[in-house]
């Protein structure tokens, strides 16, 4: 258990957001699809927040990035790189997930599966679920995501004063640790949620494991003083 560094009420609303889609799998009928398309939108969110995280911080220097100008440079490349790797998480969404949803219902019905039919019969229709991303799911799950991440910016970050310990250089990976972990979980777990014809418990269990590695990668964020690696503890001096 990481030490709890970070601010309670960022904390409380970070849990009541990831658990907003929970109630809606449970009592307005969510479907998977457009809890997955949800998650891809808060990624970019973080991403989002990531730039005036890089513009403030005031830490580091070891890269050139203590200046104004390297600090806009930093920015403006993590805006590239991060952009590309989140259209490459909406592309799967968006497209992959409905030809493996149309592949495991054509499959478990005995039919022929068309690579590009997204409307197949059968796809996203079991009783909590409707064919295709839902607008109300996207809009007040957004944001209550977006609600969640500006709180935590403003409450932790600038609260706090992390910025000015925080490099421009730094700050500029540190979405990836969180995105790749939550990205890798909700690709996966959307896959074994299709093929099991997406019954209530397995999406109950995505949201759940989702909401849960989301609260411990954020106490781990925001911990003044991280725990050493095993690596790091066997190389110090006894």
């Amino acid at each position: 258990m990481y030490r709890i560094a970070s601010a309670p009420a960022a904390i409380a609303l970070l849990i009541a957001s990831n658990l907003l889609p929970l109630v809606g799998v449970l009592f307005w009928g969510w479907n998977l699809w457009s809890i997955l398309v949800l998650y891809w939108i808060e990624n970019g969110i973080v991403g989002a927040l990531n730039i005036p995280k890089m513009l403030l911080a005031r830490g580091g220097g070891e890269l050139g990035d203590s200046g104004s100008a390297g600090r806009l440079f930093l920015t403006g490349f993590f805006c590239v790189h991060y952009g590309i790797f989140w259209l490459g998480h909406g592309v799967f969404v968006l497209l992959f997930l409905p030809a493996i949803a149309g592949f495991s219902s054509a499959v478990q019905s005995g039919g022929t599966f068309t690579p590009g039919g997204l409307e197949l019969p059968g796809v996203f229709t079991d009783p909590v679920t409707t064919t295709g991303p839902r607008a109300d799911v996207l809009l007040w799950g957004a944001l209550g995501l977006l609600v969640s991440h500006v709180a935590s910016f403003f409450l932790n970050y600038v609260g706090r004063r992390e910025y000015l310990t925080k490099s421009a250089a730094g700050q500029m990976f540190a979405p990836y640790a969180r995105v790749v972990v939550l990205h890798l979980t909700i690709i996966f777990g959307g896959i074994i949620t299709v093929f099991l014809g997406q019954p209530i418990w397995a999406l109950v269990v995505l949201v759940l494991l989702k909401t849960a590695l989301d609260l411990a990668l954020h106490l781990r964020e925001h911990d003044p003083q991280p725990r050493p690696t095993r690596i790091e503890e066997a190389g110090r001096p006894t």
